[in-house]
């Protein structure tokens, strides 16, 4: 990818997409400003080279029309405070106003647009709205990983009409994918959760081809398990699915790649923080149970193989990890892949999430900041955000 490292941004100025989408609570209050905070040693490097800095971003999903809690004030307030110097929020993302705002920028000062949400022609990728933004600036950087899935007018559409450069975290998370996919040292793992296999299928089968081996727990592992012939009870399980879960296990058997489910699982009638849990192994499922979390056999024989590997990429918890009878399994395997010595990328969400909530996260190497995106990357899809990037430099 071109990189901004190779744009000339003195005196220019900089159109920037940032992803601050960042989680508030019901008062519109932010509570984790992570995303901000990955985006500022980009934003510092302009604005140290005299750029003069024009951030955009999408915040939640007001379906093209402004709505007050959607605003990106309050952003703009946290970036202020994190960059010790003033940023100007924009009272819209395109028109006179804010035409007149950016013209009187100077060197180092940054401009934070509101967001582009608000206009229907960002999610269509409407060829004037990505002119009216493109005027704005004289050069496009797209450090907001977290949206290079999406073909928008802030993502792709104003690299048709300005230079388009990627951001230090877009160069870092690009980077650190391409290294576990194709460069990390042997064994390779990848560990595989969530609900529903519908969501990861592409995925999965091109993990087989990259990986030694893959460990799959979480609601996607009973489609899995049902299609060896186990009954999962009442668990979540996708039977029309089934033997695309059969294919993936011929494949990987076929390729000598290890593909590993549970042999125990914690089980329960109902999903509740005070739920009456039980575990079994996983022949001996009730008909009115429910496949909530791994057992202890399982977490076990997981944290060996995390032991012995060399590269790690997670995506997904190993069960129902919102509440404490379901959370241990996921609890620990993010504790043994901090805790391991492997080259370790975490894709996001909630996986992410118990790594903070743990406070092992400086036990990873890289916690991505996308999780549609990098499951998109790791499936093999090319994403539109990264792919204009890569355009410009071999144009």
């Amino acid at each position: 990818m071109r990189s901004v490292r190779d744009a000339e941004v003195k005196g220019k100025r900089v159109l920037m997409r940032v992803d601050f989408n960042v989680p508030t609570d019901k008062d519109n209050h932010i509570i984790d400003d992570t995303k901000i905070r990955e985006a500022l040693p980009t934003i510092n490097y302009i604005v140290e080279q005299g750029g003069c800095l024009i951030l955009m971003s999408h915040l939640g999903r007001p379906k093209g029309k402004p709505e007050e809690k959607y605003s990106l004030k309050k952003v703009a307030d946290r970036l202020s405070h994190l960059i010790h110097r003033p940023v100007v929020m924009a009272p819209a993302a395109i028109g006179p106003q804010v035409i007149s705002i950016v013209e009187k920028m100077q060197p180092g000062d940054v401009v934070l647009l509101e967001n582009v949400r608000f206009y229907p022609g960002e999610e269509k990728n409407d060829a004037d709205f990505s002119k009216a933004l493109a005027s704005l600036g004289d050069l496009y950087v797209n450090d907001a990983f977290g949206s290079a899935h999406r073909a928008h007018s802030s993502t792709t559409g104003v690299a048709h009409y300005l230079p388009a450069y990627a951001g230090l975290l877009m160069e870092k998370e690009v980077g650190m994918l391409k290294q576990v996919l194709e460069e990390g040292q042997q064994p390779r793992m990848a560990i595989m959760g969530g609900a529903k296999i519908a969501d990861k299928l592409g995925l999965i089968d091109n993990l087989i081809d990259k990986m030694d081996v893959i460990v799959i727990g979480g609601g996607m592992a009973n489609t899995f398990l049902k299609a060896q012939g186990i009954e999962v009870g009442k668990s979540l399980a996708e039977d029309d699915l089934l033997d695309e879960a059969r294919r993936l296990l011929i494949k990987a058997e076929k390729q000598g790649m290890a593909l590993m489910l549970p042999v125990d699982v914690v089980i329960a009638a109902e999903i509740s923080a005070d739920a009456v849990v039980k575990t079994v192994d996983i022949e001996a499922i009730p008909a009115d149970m429910m496949i909530l979390d791994i057992g202890p056999k399982t977490v076990t024989s997981f944290k060996k193989a995390i032991l012995e590997a060399r590269t790690i990429i997670w995506n997904g918890p190993l069960g129902v990890y919102e509440y404490e009878p379901f959370s241990h399994g996921t609890r620990e395997v993010a504790r043994a892949v901090a805790g391991s010595s492997a080259l370790s990328v975490i894709g996001g969400g909630d996986s992410a999430a118990a790594v903070h909530d743990l406070g092992v996260e400086k036990g990873i190497t890289h916690i991505s900041t996308g999780g549609g995106a990098s499951l998109e990357f790791l499936e093999g899809r090319e994403l539109p955000g990264v792919a204009v990037c890569e355009a410009k430099a071999t144009a």
